[in-house]
C-alpha cells in the first residue's frame, strides 16, 4: 500500500504511530490505517502462558504500514474468508481504520473479533478493512489474539482463558487509544463472525467486560463454554501425545508449532465413522476456546445473560440459513438412498423431535437428506443459539435477523457469506468465489447499513425480540416473502 506524502501520526499512550492514507484527505471515502500496534508484548519464553502485558514504550514514530504478525499458523482451512497468516512473535496487535486520525471527532467504534474456530482466523483479511465504516463515520479496530491451546488450554499454574485476556486487553487498549484516532471510547460496540460472534457473547455476558463496550452484534455464533472436565481431558490428551507432562513447564517445553499440529489430533474423534466429528460437535461442542473456569466465566454464557449480565447494552444476532449444510451436500450422493430420519436417528435425535422437526422442515427435506442434515447441525450449533440468547435476556434490548440469501456459487446461504455484505466489501478478494458474480448492491446497503444504524445510533431498523414469538428481520429471502417475520425461528423450536 502506498504511502500519502503527509502520512498520518498519532500519539497514543506507549508512543507516536505513523499510518497511510488511502484516498485525499477531507475528501469522502478516505480513510487511514495504522496496521499492526501492540496492544500486549509478543506472547513468547516467559510470557508464552501468561496473561497479556502491556506493551514497552517506544521512542520517536513507529511505522503501522503493515499488519502484525498472527497466532495463525500456515492455513488450518477451517474458514472460507481469506485470512492470511504473518509469522512473527508480537502477535497480540491491533489494526485501526480511521477517518479523522488526529482529531477530537469522537466517532463511534465498532471492534472486529475474527472467527475460526478459536484455532484459525486472522485479522490481516482484506474483508475486514474499514473503508466502508470509515465513510459512513465509524472507526474500526480488528484484534490478533491467541488461538488453540496456546489461547485457551487448561495449563495448571497459568492463567485461563489467556485468549479471553487478550479480548479483554485489547478493549482495554481501544479505551486508552482510540480518541487518538478520532473514535469516542464511550461509544464502543464489539463485533464477530463464528467463533468471533461466540467471543461477542462471551464478554456480553462477562462481568469483568461489561465497562469495555457498551453494545454487541454477533454473526453466526459459535459459544465454546468448555466445560472444566473437558478442559483438562483435553489437556491431557495434548500432553500425552507431546510426551510431556501436563504442567505448564512441560507445554512450555514444546513449540508452538508442534502443538499446534497436536491440538488437531487430540480433538480428533477415535474410529473412522464418518459421523463421529459431527456428533461429537453435537454431543461435546468445540474442543478449543473460551472455557468456564470460575474465574472470567464463572457460568455458561447463556446462563449467566439469563441472569441479567450485559442487560443494559443493546445486542443484535443472526446467522445465514445453513451454515453448515455446505459440508453434508458433499456427501448427498450416499446420502441420497438415506432416509432423512435415519440419519437424524444416527444423530441420537429421539423418534418425537424427529417427527416434529422434519415436519417443521418439509423445504430441506424435498431437497434431500443431505440439506436436512446440514440445517439440523446449523440449527444446533448456530440458530439455536440466537433462540435461545433472545429468551435469556428477556426484556433487554435484543433484535434478531436471519441472512436467507442463497448464493448462486454455491447454492446456499452458508457459512461466511453474510460478512461481505456486511462489511460492504462486495469487491474484495475472493468474494465472487463465495458469493458469485456481481452479489446484490441493495442486500449489502441494507445489512450494512443496519449495522452503521446500530453502531451509530443503538437501532438496526427494525422490531426487537419480543419473546416467544420472537420478531425477525429476513436479508435475502424470496421476493414474495415480507422482510419481517413474526417467528423467523420457528423451525428452530422443535428443537428446543
Amino acid at each position: 500500500m502506498a504511502q500519502h506524502p503527509e502520512s498520518p501520526v498519532v500519539r497514543i499512550a506507549p508512543g507516536k504511530v505513523r499510518g497511510l492514507w488511502r484516498g485525499t484527505p477531507g475528501e469522502r471515502g478516505a480513510s487511514a490505517a495504522f496496521l499492526g500496534i501492540p496492544f500486549a508484548q509478543a506472547p513468547v519464553g516467559d510470557l508464552r502462558f501468561a496473561a497479556p502485558v502491556p506493551p514497552e514504550p517506544w521512542k520517536g514514530v513507529r511505522d503501522a504500514l503493515e499488519y502484525g504478525a498472527t497466532a495463525q499458523r500456515g492455513d488450518p482451512g477451517v474458514t472460507l474468508i481469506p485470512e492470511p497468516s504473518i509469522p512473527g512473535d508480537a502477535t497480540l496487535n491491533v489494526n485501526v481504520f480511521t477517518p479523522s486520525p488526529g482529531t477530537d471527532a469522537a466517532l463511534p467504534v465498532v471492534v472486529w473479533i475474527h472467527g475460526g474456530g478459536y484455532i484459525g482466523g486472522s485479522p490481516a483479511s482484506p474483508w475486514y478493512d474499514g473503508r466502508a465504516f470509515n465513510r459512513d463515520g465509524v472507526v474500526t479496530v480488528t484484534v490478533s489474539y491467541r488461538l488453540g491451546f496456546d489461547g485457551f488450554g487448561h495449563i495448571p499454574g497459568a492463567p485461563s482463558n489467556r485468549g479471553v485476556r487478550d479480548w479483554l486487553a485489547a478493549l482495554e487498549w481501544v479505551r486508552d487509544n482510540i480518541a487518538a484516532f478520532g473514535g469516542d471510547p464511550t461509544r464502543v460496540t464489539i463485533a464477530g463472525q463464528s467463533a468471533g460472534g461466540g467471543a461477542v457473547l462471551t464478554l456480553l455476558g462477562m462481568p469483568a467486560a461489561q465497562h469495555l463496550f457498551q453494545s454487541a452484534w454477533a454473526l453466526s455464533s459459535a459459544l465454546a463454554d468448555v466445560s472444566p472436565e473437558r478442559a483438562r481431558t483435553m489437556s491431557a490428551k495434548l500432553a500425552n501425545l507431546a510426551g510431556v507432562a501436563p504442567t505448564r513447564d512441560g507445554f512450555a517445553s514444546v513449540a508452538e508449532e508442534t502443538l499446534t499440529s497436536l491440538q488437531e489430533k487430540a480433538a480428533a474423534p477415535d474410529g473412522r465413522d464418518p459421523l463421529a466429528g459431527v456428533m461429537v460437535l453435537l454431543q461435546e461442542g468445540l474442543s478449543w476456546g473460551p472455557a468456564v473456569d470460575g474465574d472470567l466465566i464463572t457460568q455458561p454464557t447463556i446462563a449467566s445473560l439469563a441472569s441479567g449480565v450485559g442487560a443494559d447494552k443493546p445486542l443484535v444476532l443472526g446467522t445465514t440459513d445453513d451454515e453448515f449444510t455446505m459440508v453434508t451436500d458433499s456427501a448427498k450422493g450416499k446420502l441420497r438412498l438415506v432416509p432423512a430420519s435415519l440419519a437424524l436417528a444416527r444423530l441420537k435425535l429421539s423418534r418425537d423431535r424427529r417427527r416434529e422437526y422434519l415436519a417443521a422442515n418439509t423445504g430441506q427435506r424435498r431437497k434431500g437428506t443431505a440439506a436436512v442434515l446440514g440445517r439440523y447441525v446449523t440449527d444446533v450449533v448456530f440458530r439455536s443459539t440466537v433462540v435461545r440468547v433472545a429468551d435469556a435476556r428477556g426484556a433487554a434490548r435484543t433484535w434478531v435477523y436471519r441472512f436467507a440469501w442463497a448464493s448462486p456459487a454455491r447454492g446456499w446461504a452458508l457459512h461466511c457469506l453474510d460478512v461481505p455484505f456486511w462489511f460492504d466489501c462486495l469487491e474484495a478478494p475472493a468474494v465472487e468465489a463465495i458469493a458469485g458474480q456481481n452479489p446484490p448492491r441493495r442486500l449489502a446497503d441494507a445489512l450494512h447499513g443496519a449495522a452503521v444504524g446500530f453502531i451509530r445510533g443503538g437501532d438496526p431498523g427494525w422490531p426487537a425480540w419480543t419473546g416467544r414469538p420472537g420478531t425477525t428481520r429476513i436479508f435475502g429471502g424470496a421476493a414474495s416473502r415480507p422482510d419481517i417475520d413474526a417467528d423467523g425461528y420457528a423451525e428452530v423450536r422443535a428443537l428446543l
